[in-house]
């Protein structure tokens, strides 16, 4: 039996993936507010207001408490000269083994939030579909992808 990924991604994942859900659960407020409106305008029942209200404010408790934390936990990922190995998921676990051979290209994505909390994300592309390890340092990640890079015999102008 193979042993788990040892690496864990930044802890600074907990605080991007918060912020995320904040903004998805600011954003789900609509579908009440909506209902809220309706619900004055045409004399509909309030219940349908504050059962959606209620469902949208535990979907953002779950989504920006629990479920980092949970996915910070479970992330993991290894780089041997052979392969990538991938463990994530929450409610179904994704192993993935990349062998180095099938590995294209390897690249480092950073958008606003990551750039603000000094993350970034590899992203690893075979013929199959791309991978990515997300929020790593930023130092962390141009080493992993310099690493991967060379493990798969690319050199660092097709990384």
């Amino acid at each position: 039996m193979r042993h788990q990924p040892a690496h864990r991604i930044s802890q600074k994942a907990l605080s991007v993936w918060r912020i995320k859900g904040v903004i998805e659960t600011f954003f789900l407020l609509v579908i009440p507010a909506g209902l809220f409106f309706a619900a004055s305008r045409f004399d509909l029942p309030l219940w349908y207001f504050w059962s959606v209200l209620i469902v949208v404010l535990l979907y953002g408790v779950w989504k920006t408490v629990f479920l980092p934390k949970i996915r910070w936990r479970i992330w993991r990922y290894e780089v041997s000269s052979e392969e990538v190995e991938l463990l994530r998921g929450i409610f179904i676990r994704k192993h993935t083994m990349i062998p180095m051979s099938r590995v294209q290209h390897v690249d480092t994505a950073q958008g606003p939030l990551y750039k603000k909390f000094n993350l970034t994300a590899v992203t690893i592309s075979t013929a199959a579909g791309t991978h990515e390890i997300p929020a790593l340092t930023e130092n962390d990640g141009m080493e992993l992808r310099a690493q991967i890079a060379e493990l798969a015999g690319m050199d660092e102008n097709h990384a």
